[in-house]
């Protein structure tokens, strides 16, 4: 009976499916551009880069690491503070954390640490906060910058007791052994890393500002040479490690992507045809939104953190979106609500960390961050006013 009414669903679906209508085959249009867009500008150059950072955490990081900075035992100042700056270093958008904060989970952070790392990747962006203030004004940089650093360790220290007794119970049962010996000197271990990581960074650097000549217009001219070096000096490091070693960290890196990539392009098919790309609508109007995030209630807070949870913001992107609709009459309050919670969320995010951490945990990391924004939003936008 439930494959029927599936069966029946699905032919009633196409049956009525509304082609002649513009603003539908539009947004259909818009979730295939989108996912265009980002297969082409983020795939090759940030995903595939996280998936082998990732598959390097899982395999040469040793345990006894991890659970000395992310672990449950570990002092709970270094832990949180290390996980809350780390997007300082990374920029990384919501979907490329991803695979990094599932490596480091795997291998034995606690709970805690590990979703304040997952939050302050693509949240803590030094280049975006710094335009954030630069454009927008120096109110919400400061606001974002100060909120991005709370959030992560407020949420990560909430996930951390609401599921207390789960980790206690993982962290019994699970293989985590802390006095396991390096495999190599640690100075090979960095440098492999190191490597890898100023690829990540220096071949995904944004382009500066119209007239900028400062150090940021300088390495974004030379990214390329900063990065090809990167990348022979990781090629370098190769002759540290095994071939077995070697096999079992493609392996790694194969199996998050196997995990991580069809919902992450499921899901940005389906933010691109809801809300469409910068400057483009899907099918949800945008003057909705625009009429909905206006002042600074209550509500007009909690719209903007709860569409800007589900909209999908490359890095740095989040920054003309928001131009545009303040332009338009939004609010100071819904616009740091946006900011704090949009770049840290999205729907294919969201679908992934499902899969990886369950339901439950999903919904209340997600319920954390849009409550968290509608209460900064709103307290503000009373101090701004």
């Amino acid at each position: 009976m439930k494959k029927f009414v599936y069966v029946v669903a699905a032919f009633l679906a196409c049956f009525y499916l509304p082609i002649e209508n513009l603003r539908f085959t539009h947004a259909i249009t818009e979730a295939l551009a989108l996912v265009k867009w980002y297969a082409r500008e983020h795939v090759i150059l940030c995903l595939v880069p996280a998936f082998f950072i990732a598959g390097a955490v899982s395999v040469f990081v040793s345990q006894a690491s991890v659970m000395k900075y992310f672990g449950a035992k570990a002092n709970k100042w270094l832990s949180y503070g290390v996980a809350s700056v780390s997007g300082a270093i990374l920029a990384v958008c919501s979907c490329t954390v991803l695979p990094l904060f599932s490596g480091i989970y795997k291998r034995g952070a606690g709970l805690g640490p590990a979703i304040a790392f997952l939050y302050s990747g693509p949240a803590i962006n030094v280049l975006a906060i710094i335009l954030t203030a630069r454009i927008l004004g120096w109110p919400l940089g400061v606001g974002r910058a100060i909120g991005s650093v709370v959030f992560s360790i407020v949420i990560g220290l909430i996930m951390h007791f609401i599921f207390l007794k789960e980790e206690r119970a993982r962290q019994a049962d699970g293989d985590f052994n802390s006095e396991e010996a390096e495999s190599r000197p640690l100075w090979k271990t960095t440098l492999y890393f190191t490597a890898m990581i100023a690829f990540l960074v220096f071949a995904n650097w944004g382009k500066p500002l119209e007239g900028d000549a400062g150090l940021w217009s300088f390495v974004y001219r030379n990214k390329w040479w900063i990065a090809g070096v990167s990348l022979i000096s990781l090629a370098g490091t190769l002759q540290w490690f095994k071939k077995d070693e070697l096999k079992e960290w493609t392996a790694a890196s194969w199996a998050f992507a196997l995990q991580i990539l069809p919902l992450l392009f499921g899901g940005v098919l389906l933010s691109g045809f809801l809300l469409g790309r910068v400057g483009e609508e899907g099918i949800i109007p945008s003057h909705w939104v625009v009429m909905l995030v206006g002042g600074n209630s209550l509500w007009a807070n909690f719209f903007s953190s709860i569409v800007a949870a589900f909209m999908y913001f490359a890095t740095l992107t989040e920054v003309p979106i928001l131009q545009g609709l303040i332009g338009a009459g939004m609010g100071q309050g819904p616009a740091l609500a946006l900011l704090l919670a949009g770049p840290a969320l999205s729907l294919p995010s969201m679908l992934v960390l499902r899969k990886i951490r369950g339901t439950r945990k999903t919904v209340v990391y997600v319920a954390l961050v849009v409550v968290m924004a509608t209460l900064s939003g709103m307290l503000f936008g009373t101090i701004v006013n």
